[in-house]
């Protein structure tokens, strides 16, 4: 029935059309779609932005024409359905309303009603740790997230900011696999390294959260804590390189062979945060001299210079995918 169904602006106001209306929204109530669906798929029949405000579960629901479910508050000039406890359906038709306007609103918000008792009843028996991981997790859609924030007391247009960590942390937190992740807007102490997602709004912390597990790649004992803000391009090679290309360049194995003599790697690492051997020396509290004979056997297992800023960036490359290699899942 839904792929039959045009836009409604192509639609008369007949009851062949009208039937046609009713049916659609009756297969979504019957299929039991979930309310991104019930917002996408509306706002492609009416060819228009389209929303669902539930404040008592935290959904503020919008799609544009068929496009991506996402939060917004409810337009100004658009036409309104109120439902009981203080919900709503809106239609956000440019112009002049089509014909079946009136019938799209009232469908819309029937299914929605029926649909909204059908989603509401896990979410409110899980815990904290659960409503976390909901709402970190790829797999879910704008309706669960905002409702998981929503028991979380956390707005979905709030910002938020997801960390990764090796450690312990107090606050919102889930352990997902090796990784905890938590939920915050500042930044607290921990213990263990720690990768800090971006400070995005709260219904976008899937993203957050993707970011913080790639900033913990590149963290080492020597940088324990690295912010995904400051990484740059650096980001995308840690999503886009294979651990076995990795270890698979002379750069990288020069250093695994390197990493055999203690304290090596902390050393190069010295010199491309500082950019001087003096400076290097100074930061690890080491002899200029001691320093300079290390870093010598290092550009001779390497083969290339490091007193240069292209030797430099060619080192510090090669120890970010190190870092990245080691600290892959």
């Amino acid at each position: 029935m839904r792929g039959l169904l045009l836009r409604l602006s192509g639609l008369d106001a007949d009851a062949e059309n009208a039937v046609r209306v009713i049916g659609f929204f009756d297969r979504l109530i019957t299929e039991r779609a979930g309310l991104d669906t019930l917002v996408r798929s509306t706002s492609e029949l009416a060819g228009c932005p389209v929303g669902l405000h539930a404040p008592g579960q935290g959904l503020c629901l919008r799609a544009d024409a068929g496009g991506a479910v996402t939060t917004g508050p409810v337009p100004a000039r658009a036409a309104v359905r109120p439902l009981e406890g203080g919900v709503e359906v809106w239609v956000a038709r440019a112009g002049s309303p089509a014909p079946l306007d009136d019938m799209l609103l009232e469908r819309f918000a029937i299914a929605a009603a029926v649909l909204l008792e059908h989603s509401s009843v896990p979410l409110p028996e899980l815990g904290d740790p659960a409503l976390v991981e909901l709402v970190l997790s790829e797999g879910v859609g704008t309706a669960e997230r905002s409702r998981a924030l929503h028991l979380l007391g956390i707005g979905a247009t709030a910002p938020l900011r997801v960390l990764a960590t090796t450690g312990e942390v107090a606050g919102r937190s889930v352990q997902l696999g090796s990784v905890r992740a938590v939920l915050t807007t500042e930044v607290p102490d921990v213990t263990g390294r720690l990768g800090i997602g971006p400070l995005l709004p709260a219904i976008d912390a899937a993203k957050s959260w993707q970011a913080a597990r790639t900033a913990l790649q590149y963290t080492s004992d020597g940088e324990p804590v690295v912010w995904w803000e400051r990484l740059g391009s650096l980001a995308l090679i840690a999503e886009r390189v294979d651990r076995a290309d990795i270890a698979a360049l002379p750069d990288v194995r020069a250093l695994d062979g390197l990493a055999a003599e203690p304290g090596m790697i902390t050393v190069l690492d010295a010199l491309c945060v500082t950019g001087s051997v003096r400076q290097a020396a100074v930061a690890l509290h080491r002899h200029h001299s001691t320093m300079t004979a290390r870093l010598a056997r290092a550009e001779s297992a390497l083969g290339f210079e490091l007193d240069s800023a292209p030797g430099r960036f060619r080192l510090h490359l090669a120890l970010m995918l190190r870092r990245v290699r080691d600290n892959s899942e």
